[in-house]
């Protein structure tokens, strides 16, 4: 059979298991906005004021036009006791109703951008957005706002996005003269992390909740994961074993063993579970050192990175590893950054993590030097750590609330193991009834080739903002999402449908295949591993506090 052609069976067995996971197959459908524009009741400088709202008592410091941008806005900013600082652009002509979150990454201590979403047309100046800081300022190379101040901790772990959509809500509804009627949250990374906390500790904050890449396992991430990544590619003289020069090669060896293996020569892996690639294939001959090649310390540094962290007796103490494929992403996650002081990100972050923010304050703290990968240092960091892990499989109540959940994830993500959100949602739908009844309400999309939260080496866009607000503002859910990429002039050199897991994108044999028009839905050549056995298992049932 022609590996590129798709067996002409394959539709009614993907019609089936579309029917399987979504009741029906349905057609992509436009979006709409929700009513006609809003017009503000008050003038934007009336804004200034203080809003004594239960538990989120709120201050708006400024509230100036900007008439200069597409579209023109309300600039809105102010803080939430004690010391959350936030941000939110109202639309002066546009609005029609819906208000639009966005998460931090990383220890946050900055207001991101606050772009007004792009989406065809139908969205954009029509939605109110908004951002905290999550309740602190950065303090660069070292964290140490969170050394001795749980109410930084707090605002950080579980508090600071809550408090902004009661303050959101509440001062769009004083500009408009009405709350917003649709609430949104989308972001990345910890910002992943803050969605599906909210979907699990403020159910009723927001309808539709977007959690890329999230960081759900907190503290065995910044903890055990990110310290351990840093330790593996240390020598003891504190030099890098695996370097920047080593990583191209690398990375082509792995695709160029593993880019069949989905049926198809593009130049991509799409799963890379797959991937039984070795590194010793690459192993230089004895005595030589060259940059297309690597000595057997590098092949044994690759080889740990893949296997993930365990502990003495074996144990695993993370439910992820390096996938095959996200090579290229190591440069300046796991080999060091000159930004960082020649330090890797999974130095930085698990160093502030171990030194300022993962242990109650008052006892020992650890640093990346000291971490020791054991059970007893694991659950060390429990304490604390359930406090700002988003690892709960209870999420009934968002569910009985009406919400929409969609995680994604890429699969060559080199900080935060596309595996890990894959075990999250394997172990969601077994709790909440199985696949077909956790997608009416959660869906997951696995994204090949993106690394964390966008680029990546083959597609390196992702946004399924407009299939959420499709999903709950007219209960259509998303059958698809495209992701594409984009060469050095920024034109769009590759698209390709991401279906919901475990579905996956097949080649239907014809046209391009560089463009989604040519790739169909199939079930996985493969079924999906079972749940990750790991240390930290016990965790899920920890649901964590919530802000009074």
């Amino acid at each position: 059979m022609n590996p590129h052609a798709l067996p002409r069976f394959l539709a009614a067995t993907t019609t089936a298991l579309l029917i399987a996971v979504s009741g029906t197959p349905v057609p992509a459908v436009a979006l709409s906005a929700p009513g006609p524009v809003i017009e503000p009741v008050r003038q934007c400088g009336e804004l200034v004021q203080r809003f004594d709202l239960p538990g989120a008592t709120t201050h708006v410091t400024s509230a100036t036009v900007n008439d200069q941008s597409e579209p023109a806005y309300c600039d809105v900013q102010g803080r939430i006791e004690r010391a959350v600082t936030f941000r939110l652009r109202l639309p002066l002509d546009t609005f029609t109703g819906r208000y639009l979150q966005y998460g931090c990454g990383a220890f946050c201590g900055r207001i991101p951008e606050l772009p007004f979403p792009d989406c065809g047309g139908d969205l954009g100046g029509d939605v109110a957005v908004g951002a905290t800081d999550d309740g602190h300022v950065s303090e660069g190379p070292d964290e140490r706002w969170a050394a001795d101040d749980q109410t930084a901790r707090n605002d950080y772990f579980y508090r600071a996005p809550h408090v902004l959509s009661v303050a959101a809500k509440r001062i769009i509804a004083e500009f408009y003269g009405a709350p917003p009627k649709r609430s949104y949250f989308s972001s990345c990374s910890n910002g992943g992390r803050e969605g599906l906390l909210l979907a699990q500790r403020y159910p009723r904050d927001f309808d539709g909740v977007i959690a890329g890449a999230p960081a759900h396992a907190m503290g065995p991430l910044f903890g055990v994961y990110a310290p351990w990544l840093a330790r593996t590619n240390t020598a003891a003289d504190g030099e890098p074993i695996l370097t920047d020069a080593k990583l191209p090669a690398l990375h082509g060896a792995v695709v160029a063993a593993c880019d069949r293996l989905d049926g198809l020569a593009d130049g991509q892996i799409d799963d890379p579970r797959a991937c039984r690639f070795d590194p010793v294939t690459t192993q230089c001959p004895a005595g030589t050192d060259q940059a297309d090649c690597l000595t057997p310390r590098q092949v044994a540094v690759v080889r740990a990175l893949y296997a993930g962290p365990v502990d003495p007796d074996g144990r695993r103490l993370y439910p992820g590893w390096q996938t095959r494929g996200s090579e290229l992403g190591w440069e300046g996650m796991i080999t060091p950054a000159s930004y960082l002081g020649n330090r890797s990100f999974a130095a930085w972050l698990g160093d502030n993590y171990l030194k300022y923010a993962g242990f109650p304050i008052g006892t020992p703290h650890s640093s990346l030097a000291e971490a020791s990968f054991t059970a007893a240092e694991f659950h060390r960091l429990t304490a604390e750590g359930v406090k700002g892990n988003a690892m709960s499989l209870d999420l009934r109540a968002f569910r009985r609330a009406g919400g929409k959940l969609i995680l994604w994830h890429g699969w060559a993500d080199p900080l935060l193991p596309a595996t890990a959100t894959v075990d999250y949602y394997q172990r969601l739908s077994e709790r909440n009834g199985g696949l077909r009844e956790t997608q009416r309400w959660a869906r997951l999309f696995m994204v090949p080739t993106m690394s964390h939260c966008g680029s990546g080496y083959r597609l390196t866009e992702f946004d399924p903002l407009r299939e959420l607000v499709t999903w709950v503002e007219r209960d259509t859910a998303p059958t698809r999402v495209i992701a594409v990429g984009r060469d050095a002039q920024g034109a769009v050199s590759r698209s390709r449908p991401v279906f919901p897991h475990p579905l996956v994108a097949t080649y239907d044999g014809t046209g391009s295949i560089d463009d989604a028009a040519n790739f169909v839905p199939a079930p996985p050549r493969r079924p999906s591993p079972a749940t990750i056995r790991w240390i930290g298992s016990h965790l899920h049932e920890l649901p964590g506090p919530v802000a009074p």
